[in-house]
């Protein structure tokens, strides 16, 4: 039988020069040693005839309990040596301690499984409400974005926009502050033919093209940043996003889109139609304890995602609950005037079978001024007309989901709660 030396050698590594724990594992075994010998005085053993050491059995059986007591003591600060040297090693200065590190990886390793689907910003600041209390999420994020560096990307080089694929690894990442800066860095026009790029989006276009596949790249990337949960593309296929107006003619790419407006869309779709889907994202709807769709933009964001083959008939077929997010400001140029009826009735057109149970509204208003300064940029508070939302077969769920006074976003935290709160609440039967 062949011996393996270097398995046997490995726990030998431990004892390297450098690593500061040799002093606690010494600390570890005097600690052990005095307190068998405790032991031995304690019960009489008289295992080396000790008890004839210290001046007989009745001194014996109290020195004997000192010994068990500073043994483990010792042990006990040796074992607390050890892990903090280790967590010194892992842990970012300033950090949390280990034991609450080790707690919260499982608990939410244990979390409830979330599939958020969507695009743009908005996704982003859910997933970083979310990633608080579960690390099964899965994301899935459009790739037909035209605009912006992505746009750039896949003109030049012909990779999937990484566009919203990069918020959502940003928004899930667990690594150093400055590593998701890093990712999330734009540089600027003085940089030339880099301007407008994020270097997130150049690190993927590269993970693209060194590893031939874009599924491959985005787990790269998910590894670098320590994301909690993983990101998906809908699809691997490169895709046009197309609308046809109430006028008849067609207009393609998402830029054209989203400046045709909401009220002259009658349908999008897909060019090529149909693409296949990525088998991830229909497994992880399957096996989803919760469905999210939103925040984000009804016609460019959530609807594409639904056209990809398989995705609207797993989500039909899911048993978990399904969850709207609508928006809290229209956008500009693409749903102008739209109410969350409107929300709703825009994506219903889409599918064959309703594809969400429950609405988040937001009833929160913004104040006067951060509403006239929304205004002045185009866009306008979404009405959240829960009876509206009642009448066209669905549950409205009202919150107040704004983050601060000094602007119309969805708070992350109070976004995650709700959907979390909409979650026990169907799975006790409660709505």
């Amino acid at each position: 039988m062949r011996v393996n030396l270097g398995k046997l050698a490995r726990p030998l590594r431990w004892l390297t020069p450098g690593l500061g724990i040799k002093r606690w594992y010494a600390l570890v075994f005097v600690g052990l040693s005095l307190a068998g010998i405790g032991a031995v005085l304690f019960f009489n053993l008289n295992a080396w005839d000790l008890t004839v050491a210290v001046g007989g059995p009745e001194n014996a059986v109290v020195v004997g309990l000192i010994g068990i007591g500073l043994g483990l003591l010792a042990v006990i600060v040796g074992v607390r040596g050890t892990l903090k040297a280790v967590a010194h090693t892992f842990l970012p200065a300033g950090e949390q301690r280990l034991v609450d590190v080790m707690l919260s990886r499982r608990n939410m390793g244990t979390g409830l499984r979330c599939v958020v689907i969507g695009g743009g910003t908005g996704l982003a600041a859910l997933l970083r409400g979310l990633k608080q209390h579960t690390a099964n999420i899965t994301a899935v994020a459009t790739v037909s974005d035209e605009g912006g560096s992505s746009g750039r990307l896949r003109q030049e080089l012909g990779v999937l926009p990484p566009g919203d694929v990069r918020n959502c690894l940003a928004a899930l990442a667990d690594s150093e502050p400055m590593m998701t800066r890093l990712f999330s860095f734009r540089f600027d026009d003085a940089a030339g033919t880099l301007g407008g790029h994020s270097f997130g989006n150049l690190l993927l276009a590269a993970l693209t093209e060194v590893t031939g596949d874009f599924e491959k790249a985005v787990v790269a990337s998910s590894q670098i940043l320590a994301i909690r949960g993983r990101v998906l593309p809908p699809t691997l296929q490169n895709v046009t996003l197309c609308a046809r107006l109430h006028s008849g003619e067609t207009v393609r790419g998402e830029l054209e889109v989203a400046r045709a407006g909401g009220q002259q869309i009658a349908e999008v779709h897909l060019d090529p139609p149909r693409p296949a889907a990525v088998p991830d994202v229909i497994e992880a709807i399957e096996q989803a304890e919760v469905v999210v769709l939103g925040p984000g933009s009804v016609f460019t964001s959530i609807v594409p995602n639904l056209l990809v083959a398989g995705v609207t008939e797993a989500l039909v077929a899911s048993e978990a609950p399904r969850v709207l997010v609508c928006n809290v400001m229209t956008q500009p140029g693409e749903t102008d005037g739209f109410g969350a009826a409107e929300h709703v009735e825009a994506i219903n057109r889409h599918v064959s079978q309703p594809v969400f149970d429950y609405v988040l509204l937001n009833d929160m208003k913004p104040p006067a001024s951060v509403l006239a300064r929304y205004e002045s940029e185009g866009a306008e508070f979404v009405e959240p007309a829960p009876r509206q939302i009642a009448r066209l077969g669905f549950i409205p769920v009202c919150r107040h989901l704004i983050a601060g006074e000094d602007l119309a976003r969805h708070d992350p935290e109070q976004v995650a709660a709700a959907i979390l709160e909409v979650a026990a609440k169907h799975s006790g039967g409660l709505f």
